[in-house]
């Protein structure tokens, strides 16, 4: 397992390349990874995530006391400590604001239904959450009853969060998801969004569980 400064250095670089495709501006967004059993680094809260240093993230317990760190951790943790309650497999969580698929929230429009062959493959059906104040237990309420199913859920006009293995896993699920929702939203302006052939959506669903 990397040492907690290598998870570190892992975390800053991933919140540098979400700044970098567009998926979070200035201080949106949070990131979190597994460093021990009961204990977690996290980004801060506040502080622009293209700018952070391995020195800025704060380490959390799993019940989001402050373990180490001058600043205080992300104000959206408690998001984080019930996906990792749930899923003990997650070790990293990303939420991100990518503009296309908070888009689609936004309008009311779903994402579940695959039509992306290689989105289905990588991150299956793609959960909605229903609408909660950012920063409030009830952001954690309504993924708590989605992420058992899903890897990636889109919060109702509040971006999105993807969990994964690892940090490079969970990056590659929001990266995912944002290139489905502009492929679909291109495919809406060009006239139609058409369906997989009959029965296509279930084997590739089945086929990345396997």
């Amino acid at each position: 397992m990397p040492t907690e400064y290598e998870l570190r250095r892992q975390v800053v670089e991933i919140c540098r390349r979400l700044y970098d495709r567009g998926l979070i501006v200035g201080t949106a967004g949070n990131v979190s990874v597994r460093a021990g059993s009961d204990r977690f680094v996290t980004t801060p809260t506040g502080v622009p995530k293209a700018h952070l240093e391995p020195g800025d993230l704060v380490a959390v317990d799993a019940s989001g006391r402050k373990l180490a760190g001058s600043r205080q951790p992300s104000s959206e943790f408690a998001l984080h400590r019930t996906i990792y309650a749930l899923r003990p497999d997650v070790g990293a969580i990303v939420h991100a604001h990518p503009a296309a698929a908070t888009a689609f929230s936004v309008a009311g429009v779903s994402l579940a239904e695959p039509v992306v062959t290689e989105a289905a493959q990588t991150i299956g059906r793609i959960a909605t959450a229903p609408y909660a104040t950012p920063g409030t237990p009830a952001v954690g309420g309504g993924v708590a009853a989605l992420v058992v199913e899903h890897d990636v859920i889109v919060l109702d006009h509040h971006g999105a969060v993807a969990c994964g293995k690892d940090l490079e896993t969970a990056f590659g699920f929001m990266e995912t998801l944002e290139h489905t929702a502009r492929t679909v939203l291109y495919a809406r302006m060009l006239g139609q969004v058409l369906p997989l052939p009959a029965g296509e959506a279930d084997r590739l669903l089945a086929a990345r569980l396997r």
